[in-house]
């Protein structure tokens, strides 16, 4: 995920009860160590502002709408800010995650338009165009 926007500030991202999360350094990998062999997935979550700055977590456990929401509203907040004092929309660009494409998700959508946060999908099976995956 991607935003376009001009204003930049560090993510809260929202926890998951067993969520555990890490920064590296650009061009470094990001490991995550686990205890025990638990099978549960390490997925990663990023927000990345062009030219300004590059946001990401890790997550011990899969993404779920209600954490996805809870980024989503924030940033949402921060685009309505941003719309008030530049005239400017937001656009945060998505792949086709299934969070992505919740009914959580499609329910919230008109809500964050008003606020001035537009979504925009890429078509599916196609990381070339999305510019994030070139920042991992």
């Amino acid at each position: 995920m991607w935003s376009v926007s001009s204003t930049s500030t560090s993510p809260a991202v929202a926890r998951a009860r067993s969520c555990d999360y890490a920064y590296s350094l650009r061009g470094q990998q990001k490991q995550v160590k686990q205890r025990k062999r638990s099978g549960r997935r390490i997925n990663i979550l990023g927000i990345w502002y062009p030219k300004e700055q590059f946001d990401d977590a890790l997550m011990l456990g899969s993404l779920k709408s209600a954490t996805f929401l809870k980024l989503l509203d924030w940033q949402a907040a921060k685009a309505q800010q941003h719309y008030q004092q530049t005239g400017q929309l937001t656009v945060i660009v998505l792949d086709n995650a299934s969070v992505h494409r919740s009914k959580l998700a499609q329910q919230q959508q008109p809500h964050w338009q008003q606020q001035g946060l537009l979504l925009f999908f890429l078509p599916p099976y196609s990381p070339p165009m999305n510019r994030i995956e070139d920042e991992w």
